[in-house]
């Protein structure tokens, strides 16, 4: 299909500068930066779920009902932050630079996480989730769009494949120190990390595209324009589409593996400790970095971003499917590996980033890669209460996720096949204002 029309393309850039961004290796400063600093983030937003118990323990919540509902209230703290984070660094991203928002968001959640290992009250853990939020909302839309912008064509997806397969194993980091170095070093460990990435701030330059963008005249980084003009909406609403299902894996069916390992009749031996969502999250994480890795590289060899997402759609139909309907009666360990396997086919977290942000011109390029995956994270806060509607008027736990689940991967689908395919696609032109 045909490009977007390009009525305000930007100034051309001098041939030294237009070099530059076409012969940037692939592992560049710029990838090696977005890729660590995708590393810390995943690192922080699985921390809270794997130290949750533990600090809200140490902090005089006690009671199960009381652990669940605060942990619930700090969780939504967290992604209202991070839905309010996704709008401000996207705006930012396409008027201020791609690089501000990188370093300046991986500064905020690195002070954050430092600042938390501190806390006393829930209202300081509260409010310290949010402003964490709000930081941990800018890294990788800025990450994804820089890697995108300076890489040439053909090497884009390897890049973006490189940001994630680095970058979701930081949720095996985060489980590893949650478990072994208490609540407070885990926060510690984070924001340390983060501070340390600055250090390497010197080395990164700032996209070529931006920078002509940035000279002409064209309006960067309108939000409301993708409401108002409804080319830019069909598109937008497509992609936040593609990122629901994921959501749907970790949100519902790895978050409350333990209800459904119930209702499944997975058999604990005597002695044996029950199945944790802790371990069930580290367990999909880690078939994450191989989803990743796998989705990237099959988008290259097929020359597709649109095939490859509905290769790994279909997979994640199956295994879904597998999950709900194959494990009844089944032991801890064919459950976990369900659980890995089931990440492996919800590996394409990047690839939906990097199809969000080849879809539009350099002036939006930053507000859709970054509210883009924000707003899918975001969905969890919808997807939970229509799982429990589901299970209770659909025949249980089971057919109600099923049903959740089937109608998520349907219109992901549906999304996919309808969007222009971007592999190769030229990036540098604007949108019209």
């Amino acid at each position: 299909m045909q490009n977007p029309a390009r009525p305000q393309s930007p100034p051309q850039l001098d041939e030294s500068a237009k070099s530059a961004v076409q012969t940037t290796k692939l592992f560049s400063a710029i990838v090696i930066v977005a890729s660590l600093g995708y590393f810390v983030d995943i690192y922080d937003l699985i921390l809270f779920s794997i130290v949750r118990v533990k600090s809200l323990n140490e902090l005089g919540i006690i009671d199960k009902a009381a652990i669940k509902s605060q942990g619930e209230y700090l969780l939504s703290m967290q992604m209202g932050g991070m839905l309010l984070g996704g709008i401000l660094w996207g705006v930012l991203g396409d008027k201020k630079g791609r690089l501000s928002v990188l370093f300046g968001s991986i500064l905020m959640y690195s002070l954050a996480n430092l600042a938390n290992a501190y806390v006393h009250t829930l209202d300081q853990y509260a409010w310290l989730r949010l402003i964490a939020g709000i930081g941990l909302a800018g890294e990788l839309g800025a990450g994804i769009t820089l890697v995108s912008e300076t890489l040439p064509k053909e090497k884009r997806g390897l890049g973006t494949m490189v940001v994630a397969t680095v970058g979701v194993s930081g949720a095996m980091l985060g489980y590893w120190v949650g478990q072994r170095l208490g609540w407070r070093n885990a926060y510690l460990v984070g924001g340390a990390l983060g501070l340390a990435l600055l250090v390497l701030r010197v080395s990164v330059f700032e996209s070529g595209m931006f920078q002509k963008t940035k000279e002409s005249t064209v309006a960067r980084g309108n939000f409301l324009s993708l409401f108002t003009n409804p080319m830019l909406l069909g598109r937008y609403l497509r992609c936040l589409l593609i990122g629901i299902p994921l959501w749907f894996v970790v949100g519902i069916l790895i978050t409350f593996s333990p209800e459904f390992a119930e209702a499944l009749g997975v058999r604990v031996p005597a002695g044996e400790p029950a199945i944790s969502a802790g371990l069930a999250v580290f367990w999909c994480y880690f078939g994450l970095v191989f989803g990743d890795f796998f989705s990237g590289g099959l988008s290259q060899l097929l020359k597709s971003r649109n095939r490859a997402l509905q290769f790994f759609l279909a997979f994640c139909t199956l295994m879904v499917g597998v999950y709900l309907f194959g494990l009844q009666g089944a032991t801890p360990t064919t459950f976990y590996v369900v659980c890995f396997v089931l990440g492996i086919s919800v590996g394409f977290w990047a690839l939906f980033v990097t199809v969000a942000a080849e879809q539009f011109g350099t002036n939006l390029r930053a507000t859709v890669a970054t509210t883009a995956p924000n707003f899918a994270r975001g969905a969890v806060v919808l997807l939970v209460p229509a799982f429990r509607w589901a299970e209770a008027h659909l025949g249980g736990r089971i057919s109600g996720a099923a049903a959740l689940g089937g109608l998520s991967l349907l219109v992901a689908f549906w999304a996919v096949s309808t969007l222009p395919e971007s592999f190769g696609k030229d990036l540098d032109y604007s949108e019209p204002s």
